[in-house]
This record gives structure tokens, C-alpha cells and sequence, in this order.
């Protein structure tokens, strides 16, 4: 996890870009594993643990309508607090996680079912994960995951932006 967290914050800091957290399942366990890099505090806006239900749409600002047709467990859901963290923190990026860590099932969904996704500049990208273990080895492949993810999505969104730059050249299109 740590590994992970520090490739974020060091993409984050030469980018100059933030990031905030929306966790459910991890409950602070991503946050914190943020933090524990020396400079975090550079990107790391804050983030919210909405780990019941109500509070995914009082605080992180997911619709009502959609938690009570899908549950808190699911991918729209996930985009729905990632999208939220991002703009109730006022960051450029946005990381949720929502899941079941068990050891029982949740409304239907099995343990070990997880989302993250990731809002950012150029747009979300959520993962469905199938994870096995325990609940500590499931928190910890989640923190895992969504670091992945954020750090997937920031190199697709790099090569965007260096392509762009490699057409124009003073101003003009490059033939």
C-alpha cells in the first residue's frame, strides 16, 4: 500500500494537482495511508468516511434516488462519491472506495465485492474488484486498488495532454 500511496504523491506533486478521499469500506484506511508519505500534505486536501449509508448522500452528495434503486455497494455509486469528494473537497482529484469487507453479506452482495473509482480533470473510471481474505486483506487490496486506479488514469490522462501538445507547435497545428 505504502509503494502505491507514494507513486501517487509523487505524480500528484510534479502534476501540482489535489486529491481527496471518499471511503466506505476502507473507513480512513486510505486516508491514511496517503498521509503517511512525507509531502503528502502538498496534494492531500482531506477526504470523508461515509461509511453509513445516509451519509454518502448527506455529505459526499450522492443522489438519494440512486442509493435507494442500487444500494451503497455498487459502480455508480462509486462514481457518485468520487465526483462528490472531488467537489465538496475543491480537489482535482477525486478517490472512493464502497464495498462489502464482511465477514457477512450486505443487502445482497457478496463479501470481497468492492468498487473504486476515480474524478478527475478529464473525467471518472470506476473498477469492480472480486476480492478474497478477511476484512483486513480486503481494506488493504481496496487502498491497494484505488491508488492503482488514480495512478492508471493520471498516466492516460498525461498521454492526452502530451499528444495534444505534440500537434500544436507555436500555436499552429503540426503536420
Amino acid at each position: 500500500m505504502g509503494r502505491a500511496a507514494a507513486a501517487v504523491v509523487h505524480r500528484l506533486t510534479e502534476r501540482r494537482e489535489t486529491l481527496a478521499t471518499v471511503e466506505s469500506l476502507t473507513g480512513g484506511l486510505l486516508a491514511a495511508t496517503i498521509v503517511e508519505i512525507a509531502g503528502a500534505s502538498v496534494v492531500y486536501r482531506g477526504g470523508l468516511v461515509v461509511y453509513a449509508t445516509e451519509l454518502k448522500e448527506w455529505l459526499a452528495g450522492v443522489p438519494g434516488q440512486l442509493l435507494a434503486e442500487r444500494g451503497p455497494v455498487d459502480a455508480e455509486v462509486a462514481v457518485a462519491l468520487a465526483e462528490g469528494g472531488r467537489r465538496r473537497c475543491g480537489a482535482d482529484w477525486g478517490l472512493a472506495t464502497t464495498g462489502v469487507a464482511g465477514p457477512e453479506p450486505q443487502d445482497g452482495k457478496p463479501v470481497g465485492l468492492v468498487f473504486v473509482a476515480v474524478a478527475g480533470p478529464d473525467g471518472t473510471q470506476v473498477r469492480e474488484l472480486d476480492l478474497d481474505g478477511g476484512r483486513d486483506q480486503i481494506r488493504g487490496a481496496t487502498v491497494t486498488e484505488a491508488l492503482r486506479l488514480l495512478t492508471e488514469h493520471a498516466q492516460l490522462a498525461e498521454g492526452a495532454e502530451a499528444a495534444v501538445g505534440s500537434r500544436f507547435q507555436n500555436g499552429h497545428a503540426a503536420r
